[in-house]
């Protein structure tokens, strides 16, 4: 991997090959050319390099003659609302997300304190590789930025989560709760977040190092040891992080890992029971989402699959919860930004307010099963493989707003090329779990012959 994958919402690479200081710089201030005037905050996970990084990305924003308010090791969720609230012109994240320890990546925030549109990212991507943006707008020294550290990144954060739940009802269970942070930002939060709600919680890499304890990505296979740990604390629940804390995913009280899209399903179930709304996820997540808000009557939206694409039609139809079915829930009253912090709040809320253990609140959920696999192929092909799988399918409703999306009335089929990779991605869901691989298996098979 030579060169930095780079996408509409920011950038990754692998340290020292795809993804250099100077390189970070460059792209740093071409945001930085794109954005209004003011202040620009910067923050990073836990990773080892992330300090590397930030060090360079606040000098050469200091040298375009911007301010910087360095936040240190924050959660991806947090840096949107330290951007909202200290009215900053834009935010730099400094993080590869889930991906592994020698990775590491930018991702940028408007002013309005959520990852940039499309549109915005593209201008962006734009300047970075028709010109440089650094050379070309360094300032003399008279009018070189200044960088302020911020003292307290968590409390405005910590007061709008907290704004969302019975905190009393919360507090008065004194729950047991285990959480893996996986050495990544999501300590730094969650300290505050379970003093404020009475928990007594037992943090699993806790220091936000980077020195990750097991593969990143919060899935099954990565917290096997995990949730063997879960069953030997009598914890009411367990939760784990990906490193800059916007995803997060659920162990139950019996060790038991019913998959990261539970999480949007129950803390949806929740808000609308509470405040009905038009609602809006992506069209790879599952149809738990659909059905429960159509129980409670309420729209929901398909967009494109990403946080920005979710976001923009959340503004657009004025949603009242959003999300992403890898365990990123997105609540307006806290921000536009996926949020672990959210998740478990609203989960803990749950709890109390039904007086259910977190494996009974799954039990009340749809039962899907999700099916997902990958083939390799040309990018020149797969206007052509969709066309084929459409014309497979001719009962289906199909959509093509990212891919190839294909309904019926109890499964989906989604095709979507990956936007860094020389591959397709296939997901099926069905209630039927062989259905669901066999659709997965035949859309496989049929790609593979174009």
């Amino acid at each position: 991997m030579e060169q930095p994958i780079i996408s509409v919402s920011g950038l990754r690479g692998v340290i020292g090959r795809s993804l250099t200081c100077s390189l970070a710089m460059r792209y740093a201030t071409a945001f930085a050319s794109k954005i209004d005037q003011g202040p620009i905050v910067v923050t990073r996970d836990g990773r080892t390099t992330g300090k590397m990084l930030a060090n360079a990305i606040c000098a050469a924003l200091n040298e375009v003659g911007r301010k910087v308010l360095y936040g240190d090791v924050a959660a991806t969720p947090t840096t949107g609302i330290l951007v909202r609230e200290h009215g900053a012109a834009g935010g730099i994240q400094i993080s590869a997300s889930h991906n592994p320890p020698e990775y590491n990546g930018i991702k940028l925030f408007s002013a309005s304190g959520r990852v940039v549109s499309a549109d915005q990212g593209e201008r962006v991507k734009s300047t970075y590789h028709t010109h440089d943006s650094h050379h070309s707008h360094r300032v003399e020294h008279f009018k070189v930025g200044e960088l302020d550290c911020l003292s307290d990144t968590t409390s405005m954060h910590l007061a709008k989560v907290l704004s969302t739940i019975n905190v009393r009802a919360v507090r008065d269970r004194e729950f047991r709760v285990l959480l893996n942070c996986n050495h990544g930002a999501g300590s730094v939060m969650a300290r505050a977040l379970f003093e404020e709600l009475n928990v007594r919680a037992q943090l699993v890499g806790g220091v936000p190092d980077g020195l990750f304890d097991s593969p990143p990505e919060p899935t099954a296979a990565n917290l096997q040891d995990f949730s063997t740990m879960a069953t030997t604390g009598r914890f009411d629940v367990c939760f784990a992080q990906d490193p800059d804390a916007d995803r997060l995913a659920i162990i139950d009280e019996q060790g038991g890992y019913p998959g990261e899209e539970m999480t949007l399903a129950i803390v949806l179930k929740h808000a609308l029971e509470r405040n009905p709304g038009p609602v809006v996820i992506n069209c790879a997540t599952s149809r738990m989402a659909i059905d429960i808000a159509h129980f409670y009557r309420c729209p929901c939206y398909l967009s494109a699959v990403g946080e920005a694409n979710v976001c923009d039609m959340m503004i657009e139809v004025n949603a009242v919860y959003g999300g992403e079915g890898n365990g990123g829930p997105i609540d307006p009253r806290v921000g536009f930004v996926r949020d672990s912090f959210v998740g478990m709040a609203q989960i803990l809320d749950r709890m109390a307010f039904t007086r259910k253990s977190i494996s009974e609140l799954v039990e009340e959920m749809p039962e899907y099963a999700i099916q997902k696999s990958v083939v390799q192929l040309d990018p020149s092909k797969i206007p052509r493989a969709l066309d084929a799988l459409q014309s497979q399918f001719p009962n289906a409703v199909a959509n093509r707003m990212d891919g190839l999306r294909l309904d019926w009335e109890d499964q989906w089929l989604l095709v979507r090329a990956s936007n860094t990779e020389p591959i397709v991605r296939i997901i099926a869901e069905s209630g039927d779990k062989t259905r669901a691989s066999e659709l997965c298996q035949m859309a496989q098979q049929l790609i593979q012959k174009i």
